[in-house]
């Protein structure tokens, strides 16, 4: 069974730090005392006992500590977990317990770029920042070793994991990819980490791609494709905007009643507009003194 935090209760510390810091003035007035008013077989037991008092109030007076906004003390006695005082201030407890701080703050820290394989087989590099904090004092501190290596370690992991699973880009439209979803995949990211360090008592806040870039080994041969690809989705869009004025052209003309076209002469009519409208420069008119039929 995992380790849950225990709110532990403790003393006021002011109120012991008062009482404490009264008791050696006394123990020094009953020496002063007893030199003074006392016989000397009386004065050595009065000595000895001021001087108990005195090493008693020092050996209690450990068990005063202070907790800071957003910090934890986790008390050990002889090994044990005792609990865990969260609220801030002065506080005394057994001087007997071992006192171990543990800060509740929010972090955040940027991974290595790590150098992977996407979905594709393709070699990229990665990074991502995460941002946690500590939600359980006494998981974060017996569950694991070093609970702050543990979520550095982890998420790298996690990172390692969620870039294999996708890729780097998506050449369908229903393809979640590492640069075009950039949102679910930080999402994705945030799930697997916190599934990895939920047993070390930390909460995941925000996981995000920090870097992302191909490798530089194939990095200008897969520029070279973004381009390729970007121009063929551009001249799909300009073709099929195209057709679409075209059809609208033919259907103007015929209800309109503003010429009759044979089959053929919409073919010619077709092919010229398609021209004009799906060339990359500038077309130059051409006046037909003839017809198509001679």
């Amino acid at each position: 069974m995992p380790l849950k935090e225990i709110d532990r209760s403790t003393t006021s510390g002011l109120a012991a730090a008062i009482v404490l810091s009264v008791v050696p003035p006394l123990a020094i007035w009953m020496v002063v005392y007893s030199a003074r008013n006392l016989p000397p077989q009386e004065r050595g037991l009065v000595i000895a006992s001021a001087a108990f008092v005195i090493v008693l109030d020092i050996f209690l007076a450990r068990g005063l500590f202070t907790v800071a906004p957003n910090q934890a003390q986790v008390l050990q006695l002889v090994g044990r977990y005792s609990g865990s005082v969260r609220k801030a201030g002065l506080h005394w407890a057994n001087p007997f317990f071992t006192k171990h701080k543990v800060s509740l703050r929010v972090r955040n820290f940027e991974t290595a770029r790590l150098k992977v394989n996407d979905h594709d087989a393709n070699p990229i590099e990665i990074a991502a920042v995460v941002v946690w904090k500590v939600v359980d004092s006494a998981e974060a501190l017996f569950e694991v070793d070093n609970y702050e290596n543990y979520v550095h370690v982890q998420s790298e992991a996690a990172l390692r994991n969620l870039a294999t699973g996708y890729p780097y880009d998506a050449h369908l439209e229903d393809t979640i990819s590492l640069r075009g979803n950039t949102d679910v995949v930080a999402g994705q990211l945030k799930r697997e980490i916190e599934d990895r360090v939920s047993k070390a008592g930390v909460d995941v806040l925000e996981a995000r791609i920090s870097h992302l870039a191909y490798a530089p080994e194939i990095a200008t041969a897969m520029l070279q494709r973004q381009q390729a690809s970007a121009i063929i989705a551009a001249r799909q869009k300009i073709v099929e905007g195209a057709v679409g004025m075209v059809e609208m052209a033919l259907d103007l003309l015929s209800v309109k009643g503003v010429i009759i076209l044979d089959e053929e002469r919409k073919a010619q009519m077709v092919s010229n507009l398609l021209v004009v409208l799906c060339g990359e420069r500038s077309t130059q008119p051409v006046i037909n003194t003839g017809t198509i039929y001679q």
